[in-house]
């Protein structure tokens, strides 16, 4: 049996495998608001705690002996012991020697620390995005949308990951001959660069609460909520329903929900900002990486936004790169519509402990 988490910001996803070689479905699955516990170890606590069996009496083939028994005090019999061979742990933020301050959370994971306290053998962490790098390799064609096809060369590169949520992760795949390894990024973290004069007056307004300004900081789901203050405090176009609607609601989908609907033009018009800066900073990791073998959108927002990212605005961002622009055409990419990517990949990626597949 193996345990495989996606340690996130705002929720931990959980889940044991009996994975042999091939992608199987979890045997049990949890998610838990990470905000709610103060370490991932009391998360694993409630999580690995099995369920007392049931009592003898409860056990009883015959009524007579349940009825006999129920007069008797019973003790509920010991549970069955759960062996996990491996664990692995995507988790948001930079793993250094097997530990990671995650970057959303005030935690401290450690791998091996984990290990001892849990009984498990081999414990690894790895970047969420490297995890979600590593499930991307196992996803079917049903599991993504297309938004570009582009035209790959016949010889494997490398792939590019880029997901937006509570915060900005970014991965790259690069082919080492026989198969695709995922190398760990903090990128999302990188200097905002703006594009346009909207754009440079959109870093303004946000220099003025940040001294720093991340992409990350535009492209998560806080940063939508950013982009929207910025239209409203200077273009005045607020509607009175909606600003009470994100006072009592999560900012984000409130903002989503009247762009994707139309309800309110301030709304669209930062649909269209975050669409095209998510599409140029795709494009600008993939021209590090030469990715030219396809980009890969993931990410808490992107399924949510699904229509807004292909209505044009992200592959304008993406592809708008002067002299690059046919190279950036020719690139295929494809939305991750499977949330639970991440999960998957570290699963995979403790099967692979397991089975010396890891090297």
């Amino acid at each position: 049996m193996i345990l495989a988490g996606d340690i996130g910001g705002t929720k931990t996803n959980l889940a044991l495998f009996d994975w042999k070689t091939e992608r199987v479905d979890p045997v049990r699955e949890e998610t838990f608001l990470s905000g709610d516990y103060k370490a991932l170890e009391e998360i694993l606590t409630e999580f690995l705690t099995p369920p007392a069996r049931p009592t003898i009496s409860e056990d009883a083939e015959h009524p007579d002996d349940r009825e006999a028994a129920a007069t008797q005090p019973q003790e509920p019999l010991p549970p069955e012991p759960l062996v996990i061979d491996a664990a692995c742990f995507g988790v948001a933020g930079p793993v250094i020697d097997n530990r990671c301050q995650t970057t959303n959370l005030p935690w401290v994971v450690d791998g091996t620390a984990l290990g001892k306290q849990f009984g498990i053998p081999q414990v690894c962490l790895l970047n969420d995005l490297e995890a979600t790098a590593h499930g991307i390799l196992l996803l079917r064609p049903d599991e993504v949308e297309v938004l570009n096809q582009g035209n790959p060369p016949k010889t494997k590169r490398a792939l590019a990951l880029i997901a937006a949520g509570t915060g900005l992760g970014e991965a790259i795949l690069f082919w080492d001959g026989s198969r695709y390894r995922p190398m760990p990024s903090e990128g999302g973290h990188a200097d905002f660069a703006p594009n346009s004069d909207s754009e440079i007056d959109l870093l303004r307004h946000l220099r003025v609460s940040y001294l720093h300004v991340s992409y990350e900081r535009v492209l998560s789901g806080a940063g939508l909520h950013a982009i929207y203050e910025f239209l409203r405090d200077t273009k005045r176009n607020e509607p009175t329903w909606l600003a009470e609607k994100i006072k009592v609601g999560d900012p984000a989908a409130v903002i989503a929900e009247a762009g994707l609907k139309g309800q309110a033009e301030i709304a669209k018009q930062a649909l269209d900002l975050f669409a095209s800066i998510y599409g140029a900073e795709a494009g600008n990791l993939a021209l590090k990486a030469l990715a030219l073998d396809g980009v890969y959108v993931a990410g808490g927002i992107a399924p949510k936004l699904i229509a807004k990212l292909k209505d044009g605005t992200f592959l304008k961002g993406f592809t708008n790169k002067g002299r690059y622009k046919r190279l950036m055409s020719g690139i295929p990419v494809k939305v991750v519509m499977n949330e639970k990517t991440a999960l998957l990949g570290a699963a995979a990626y403790a099967a692979g402990l397991v089975h010396g597949v890891r090297s």
